[in-house]
């Protein structure tokens, strides 16, 4: 499974730099920013699983930068780096919703130890699953298709397969369709109406043969999300 995909936020150069070094030699895919401005539009963009956020920063500041993106991606999981004068704006990256925080100068085997924990404890953290048993067959996502239990076979198509691979790691938690909107296909969920998700959770399941009307495998919870049936567990 590969390593998650992590956003830094810094414009200390020298430490921007040693924190891109070791993250990459541990394995993780690093993107860099080097102030604000850069950072809002990275952060608002998406595309990572972890942000690693300074609070002092050239531009819309660290604190500006994390409300910004709690607004569109809540259960994204942000680090705090900050220095030693600045536990009340620590506090309130705390209270917006930051999961962590490590103070300046930081050891590189703290950052690491931190990353790890907040990312085991992510919500957003899939767990790699590649065989699915349903009610209808088997869905192969390694072959992306599906295999169902009178003999026949489907494809699935690019934006199915990635609907249903990440509900499915994510199984038996409630998605939300902002969620689906900017963690699956990279949007924003502002600019994207809500109901193009519905319309493609409708098509999924009429790919894997879900009953619409009491389906067993990509079930409604109303007013909050989906969710990928416990009764369809991993092969």
């Amino acid at each position: 499974m590969a390593k998650p995909r992590i956003l830094v936020v810094e414009d200390d150069a020298p430490i921007r730099r040693g924190m891109v070094d070791a993250l990459g030699f541990e394995g993780y895919e690093v993107v860099e920013a080097p102030d604000g401005h850069a950072g809002m539009r990275s952060a608002v963009q998406g595309g990572y699983d972890l942000l690693l956020l300074d609070l002092v920063l050239p531009g819309p500041g660290g604190l500006d930068i994390l409300a910004e993106v709690k607004l569109t991606r809540p259960t994204m999981p942000v680090i705090i780096l900050s220095a030693k004068g600045e536990e009340a704006d620590r506090v309130r990256g705390l209270k917006l919703g930051a999961d962590d925080y490590v103070v300046k100068p930081f050891s590189v085997r703290e950052l690491l130890a931190r990353v790890e924990a907040v990312l085991r404890r992510s919500p957003e953290r899939p767990r790699e699953k590649t065989t699915l048993r349903l009610p209808t067959g088997v869905a192969d996502l390694g072959r992306a298709e599906i295999r169902f239990d009178d003999g026949t076979r489907a494809e699935l198509p690019e934006r199915e397969y990635e609907l249903l691979r990440y509900l499915a790691a994510n199984a038996g938690r409630v998605v939300s369709r902002d969620e689906i909107l900017a963690r699956v296909w990279r949007l924003d969920p502002h600019a994207v109406a809500t109901r193009a998700v519905d319309m493609q959770i409708a098509r999924l399941r009429e790919r894997l043969r879900d009953d619409a009307a009491d389906p067993r495998i990509l079930v409604t919870v109303r007013g909050r999300g989906y969710v990928f049936s416990p009764e369809a567990r991993k092969g």
